[in-house]
């Protein structure tokens, strides 16, 4: 066991006091697994309300056995949503390059908390199919758990600690929106958010790179975090992708396959809607979400996970393929 974890034992078995009457479309379909053409994301749990969801019983299951701290968090992240749009100052600050402006921008992301913050662009895979792409820029923000909530994952204190993290990187990107909108510009902030996709954004954006677990990793601040994304028309310079060396480990490691209380980690990538690349099994993961609150158990068994080795650990991959 992880020394990031407390003396928990096992986590909870893949075993459910819940059933479909009549199951759903399995949402490895809706996600395109196995599909070789390219195409749009499609919604499948959390849903915006753009369309009604296959999986929608499961998903009010979830929201209706939540404890009520968590539920009450859930409120507060809805209410701060409130101001993710709004009205643009009609006097425009200009800035000499994107470069400059990029630049401001990730200081005053930081400003309002976020310990990470990258640029990139909205493209189409960032985005589900319902979502009509207005504002070309992205700024991801990205804020840590506390290690104190998630040691135990998954236990009901690390759902709550995930539900505070979303609290505190949704306050950070619509603070930041509301800051840009100040400045002349659009600006619209989307926090736990079922519109967007947030890890293709933070990918492009630099934050990191996918891990075998589905997740992002993050050379910075590792594996136990949560983003958000303020879409802008602002001229920004992006950052561009990163390779701090994910791939050379994952290829190998078993760790966060081999202890997946839910076996829903495959030690192989995948093709999804023409992509090859790392995915995790939706309709053997997403029960076991349910059940323990958000679970995160692969988070926290992942050498990455402690954002003080992170770095480390990159820079020891990167010099060995050199």
């Amino acid at each position: 066991m992880s020394a990031r974890r407390k003396a928990a034992g096992a986590p909870p078995p893949a075993e459910y006091a819940f059933a479909f009457e009549h199951p759903p479309v399995s949402g490895n379909a809706i996600n395109g697994l196995g599909e070789t053409r390219r195409r749009r994301a499609r919604e499948v749990f959390h849903g915006s309300g753009a369309r009604p969801l296959e999986w929608e019983a499961l998903q009010s299951y979830f929201g209706m056995m939540v404890p009520l701290r968590l539920l009450l968090l859930w409120m507060s992240i809805r209410w701060t949503a409130r101001n993710s749009n709004g009205p643009v100052a009609k006097r425009r600050r200009e800035f000499a390059s994107p470069a400059e402006a990029a630049a401001h921008v990730k200081d005053v992301a930081r400003m309002f908390g976020a310990e990470q913050a990258g640029i990139g662009p909205v493209t189409e895979d960032c985005v589900y199919d319902t979502f009509t792409i207005t504002l070309p820029h992205a700024i991801v923000v990205a804020v840590a758990h506390d290690p104190r909530d998630m040691r135990g994952s998954p236990d009901r204190a690390s759902g709550i600690g995930t539900m505070r993290t979303y609290k505190k990187t949704g306050r950070a990107a619509v603070d930041l929106a509301r800051y840009i909108r100040g400045m002349g510009w659009h600006a619209a902030a989307y926090g736990q958010s079922a519109e967007v996709l947030h890890i293709p954004l933070a990918i492009n954006a630099g934050i990191g790179q996918l891990g075998k677990h589905g997740s992002l990793i993050s050379k910075e601040i590792g594996t136990s975090f949560r983003l958000a994304a303020v879409f802008t028309d602002l001229p920004l310079a992006y950052d561009g992708k990163v390779d701090i060396g994910v791939e050379d480990l994952c290829a190998t490691c078993l760790r966060c396959s081999t202890d997946c209380p839910a076996g829903a980690i495959a030690n192989a990538k995948q093709t999804v809607r023409g992509t090859e690349k790392w995915y995790v099994d939706f309709d053997k993961c997403v029960p076991y979400f349910v059940k323990t609150y958000g679970c995160g158990y692969c988070l926290e068994v992942c050498p990455w996970a402690d954002g003080g080795r992170a770095g480390w650990l990159s820079e020891r991959l990167l010099a060995k393929r050199r």
